[in-house]
């Protein structure tokens, strides 16, 4: 698959050895992977729960149809950008799970709508949000409502309106649109994710769940059914699960894992999911006291802290700016030597490549199987 960067990178490297990538690289364990997939699955299924993944997380359209083979109803995105490029490839239900209130955005939405080819959603927290998507849909000559959710504050304090009444105001505002189509409830908490300890997430949850049950008492007491309530992360997934308000889960890590979700303490409940996500680097420069590394911030994101070092063990790496990364510890390895990277947070990370290598076998002696595009790859609008 071409990388506009380097076109000719990549040429000739299906059917290679690992060994044969080039650094910096962005490398998915396909067998680490699909079992995290599998666990998934297996765990929505057994308690009758829709699972609709974060496609945010990795932005490639071939992940969200194998997610989608695997029993999940669709997928999430954060941006309009990201859900037409994933359509444009062929992905056939995606929630926009997040607010949209620029005209033409919306429009590019309702054309894409109209085409009919995928199923949309879209999340909303505003009389403005609802007004200018029916009328960007009528426009476009949509002729089916579209699903439309209402989210509400469960306590990330960011999107979301206050539970109880002013949720029902929109819901009714919603039912007043012949275009649009009242489909339940938005419910993330978004901060609840990152708590290290079990017990810590399970209050917050605990919390959100009393946000999500004023709700819908206040919309049944306006005489307005709630169909779906949706939301979650990997965090936190297992409490919402378990709290028999959330029907849809939405988590999005779990598929890769990364440094920052792996340092929670696991729920006793929680399937186990593996690191399937790395960064291939190579040692550039070895002096006495030090490797450097050729992967640097433009191989990985920081907001969440400096990657791990999976292998070599018993290494830490240090911030070496743009292009390097310095490594500490002993031994230290050899110039020229591979190492490989676990990122702290993967979606920015994910952000950063065009390409996704796919490996089978191992990083050590596996074999390189696919390469993965990452469609939406900067689309933050």
């Amino acid at each position: 698959m071409p990388d506009a960067a380097c076109p000719d990178r990549w040429s000739g490297l299906v059917g290679q050895p690992v060994a044969a990538i080039d650094t910096p690289a962005l490398v998915v364990d396909l067998d680490a992977m699909e079992r995290n997939l599998q666990r998934m699955a297996a765990f929505c299924q057994a308690r009758g729960l829709r699972l609709r993944p974060h496609a945010k997380m990795h932005k490639c359209a071939e992940l969200a149809r194998l997610q989608m083979a695997h029993g999940a109803v669709g997928v999430c995105v954060q941006k309009t950008g990201e859900a037409l490029a994933l359509a444009a490839q062929g992905v056939s239900d995606i929630y926009i799970s997040n607010e949209v209130v620029d005209p033409a955005k919306l429009t590019r939405l309702a054309m894409a709508v109209r085409a009919g080819r995928t199923r949309f959603a879209i999340a909303v927290d505003s009389t403005l949000g609802i007004q200018r998507l029916a009328e960007a849909l009528a426009r476009a000559g949509v002729d089916t409502p579209m699903d439309v959710f209402v989210e509400i504050d469960v306590g990330q304090g960011r999107c979301g309106v206050p539970p109880g009444p002013a949720a029902v105001a929109l819901a009714q505002a919603i039912q007043a649109e012949p275009l649009l189509r009242f489909a339940g409830l938005q419910a993330y908490h978004g901060r609840a994710q990152h708590e290290r300890s079990a017990a810590a997430r399970q209050t917050r949850i605990t919390a959100a769940a009393q946000a999500v049950a004023t709700t819908r008492d206040s919309l049944q007491a306006a005489g307005i059914t709630v169909p779906l309530v949706t939301g979650a992360g990997s965090g936190t997934f297992v409490h919402e699960a378990a709290s028999g308000l959330w029907g849809e889960l939405q988590p999005g890590s779990y598929l890769f894992m990364d440094a920052d979700y792996a340092a929670n303490t696991p729920d006793t409940d929680a399937p186990r999911f593996e690191h399937a996500l790395f960064v291939k680097t190579q040692v550039v420069s070895r002096q006495a006291e030090r490797a450097v590394v050729d992967a640097g911030h433009k191989s990985h994101a920081i907001d969440s802290g400096l990657p791990q070092v999976w292998h070599p063990a018993g290494l830490g790496f240090g911030n070496g700016g743009d292009e390097h990364g310095v490594l500490h510890g002993s031994p230290l390895p050899a110039l020229g030597e591979t190492v490989w990277l676990i990122p702290g947070h993967c979606d920015p990370t994910v952000n950063l490549h065009n390409v996704l290598v796919g490996a089978r076998g191992g990083l050590q002696t596996g074999t390189v199987e696919c390469l993965l595009r990452v469609d939406a790859r900067g689309a933050t609008g």
